[in-house]
């Protein structure tokens, strides 16, 4: 079920709606009350279709800001295909609201469509305020008068450009409203972001989830421009949860994105992956395979560091085709997603919803895991026993390690030198943590460090001193790394013993060598000298003859 903007005392907080015809500078009005850009603004008409929605303080009073598309109601103007679901979000506003900001074009004057306007509003029981916008000067302050004559007696001149008439404004409005001390702030719900390609079924999988037609569907795609915040309530621990569902405009590839339009659309849903806290990332469940631009979306969700939910939409349109060839296919396609849960949905006939919000819950509950020191280490420590890092020059090492964000989840890992880990033995850490604490949904960020000569102890850090590696070691009162470091003198030990006993045997190896060769030597000089004598016995024997 939908939920409703509460403070921490359970008091609704009131809501405001902002209305007119189209080009009348509503979203920027939006906007400058928000303090940030939420809602697209251009020149072009008809940007804004769906109604958005943001919480908002002004001096110490809370409320509830809503953005509307522009009203075309006449019959003799030719309206364009979005009118009548404009219209029909317009009407959701104005029921909910407590108050209308009923805005016009003073640059234009009273105009037939603001007349169709004002009738439609004239018998709302909201408190109508009458904002005459584009007032930049004394004359078209002065022309807002003109704007009595659609039954309202006072007008408000602002200009949205230049930030006049808004505070005198919002002193107005908010006089009546209850004022919340600091204590008294607004719960911050659980940002759920809902993004993919161009009709994959986004708008659907939201009002599916929420009951109702929230925000504007259709075949045609780019039909959602805006990031659409919308508040929602979910079970989570046997409780209700406040959640903001975050509806987004379809991503397309770069190269098609030719409108202006569109490319602050991207930029929304970049933004809404900054601050939202899950993404539900929607596929369109099909056999054939999926898009080059799904991997795109894919490597921009982990990039960002969110946690993901993978939901497989439109699966009651696969007729004749097994689930496990499906997700064989988003698993083949998306390599860098393994840790997201795949759910199979359909909208049309609100299929496995169930096991898309157990899944969440799953993914959510992991965020509030943080992994004692002490298990990390012996973590670490049976996946560097079990695979022993390659070695590149130097052995690499591992010291020791530590939790340091939940969100994604974040480890440091203090070593002897982040140049000799191999880029695949930094991939083996990831699986091993991922699956020795089941990190659902979450993925997995390793930051290596170098340690350095002066370390600060657990014993050092208790006691608020740093102190040196050999201090540390006498006084380190974790086992394993003490351990460790024993375990890492040792090996220095061995092969400072291996080395010896190598050179060693190299110099026996050279004496043998040499002996040898001094043996063959004398031999050769040996028999070299009983042949010389042989010869000077044979020559003096032949003299001899001669001589006779």
């Amino acid at each position: 079920m939908q939920g409703v903007h509460k403070n921490s005392n359970g008091k609704s907080l009131p809501t405001i709606a902002i209305i007119g015809r189209p080009n009348v500078g509503k979203s920027s009005l939006f906007n400058q009350v928000l303090g940030r850009r939420m809602s697209i603004v251009h020149e072009q008409s008809g940007v804004t279709r769906d109604r958005l929605a943001a919480p908002c303080s002004w001096r110490g009073k809370h409320f509830l800001l809503m953005d509307t598309g522009g009203l075309g109601m006449l019959d003799e103007q030719a309206t364009d295909m979005w009118d009548d679901g404009i219209r029909k979000q317009v009407d959701a506003a104005i029921e909910g609201a407590d108050v209308l900001i009923f805005v016009v074009n003073v640059m234009d004057g009273v105009v037939s469509l603001d007349k169709e306007v004002a009738k439609k509003i004239r018998d709302c029981d909201q408190t109508v305020y009458l904002v005459a916008n584009k007032c930049d000067n004394l004359v078209f302050e002065e022309g807002a008068t003109q704007f009595t004559s659609l039954g309202y007696p006072t007008v408000y001149p602002v200009s949205c450009t230049h930030k006049l008439g808004i505070d005198d404004l919002l002193c107005e409005i908010t006089e009546n409203f209850d004022t919340m001390y600091d204590d008294d702030k607004v719960d911050e719900p659980f940002r759920i972001a809902i993004v993919g390609r161009p009709n994959v079924g986004k708008s659907t999988l939201l009002n599916a989830l929420l009951g109702e037609e929230r925000v504007m569907v259709s075949d045609v795609a780019g039909t959602t421009r805006d990031s659409v915040d919308v508040d929602f309530k979910m079970m989570y621990q046997g409780e209700e949860q406040p959640v903001k569902l975050i509806d987004t405009a379809g991503l397309r590839k770069r190269s098609k994105v030719d409108d202006l339009v569109e490319v602050f659309s991207v930029m929304r849903v970049e933004a809404t992956l900054k601050r939202c806290d899950l993404v539900i990332f929607a596929c369109e469940a099909n056999a054939d395979g999926f898009t080059a631009q799904d991997r795109r979306i894919a490597r921009m969700i982990t990039e960002s560091g969110k946690a993901c939910v993978i939901t497989a939409t439109k699966w009651d349109a696969c007729d004749g085709v097994k689930q496990k060839h499906v997700l064989d296919e988003i698993r083949y396609t998306l390599p860098r997603m393994p840790y997201a849960p795949i759910v199979f949905t359909s909208s049309h006939r609100n299929y496995n919803f169930d096991a898309l919000f157990d899944a969440i819950a799953e993914v959510r509950s992991q965020l509030d895991v943080r992994i004692p020191t002490s298990l990390l280490n012996q973590v670490v420590q049976d996946a560097y026993t079990k695979n022993v890092p390659p070695i590149i020059n130097r052995p690499f090492k591992i010291y020791y390690g530590t939790q340091i964000e939940n969100n994604p989840p974040t480890f440091k890992l203090f070593v002897n030198s982040t140049t000799l880990c191999a880029a695949h033995y930094l991939g083996y850490l990831n699986n091993y943590l991922r699956k020795s604490f089941d990190l659902t949904g979450l993925p997995i960020i390793i930051q290596l460090v170098d340690r350095p000569k002066t370390i600060e102890s657990f014993a050092g850090r208790s006691a608020g001193k740093v102190v040196g590696r050999g201090s540390c070691l006498k006084r380190r009162k974790d086992k394993e790394l003490l351990r460790r470091d024993r375990t890492a003198s040792q090996d220095k030990m061995k092969r400072k013993d291996y080395r010896k006993k190598r050179r060693e045997e190299t110099k026996s190896e050279a004496e043998e060598r040499k002996k040898k060769a001094t043996g063959q030597i004398k031999r050769r000089l040996s028999l070299k000298g009983r042949t010389d004598k042989i010869d000077q016995k044979k020559r003096k024997q032949k003299r001899k003859s001669k001589g006779r």
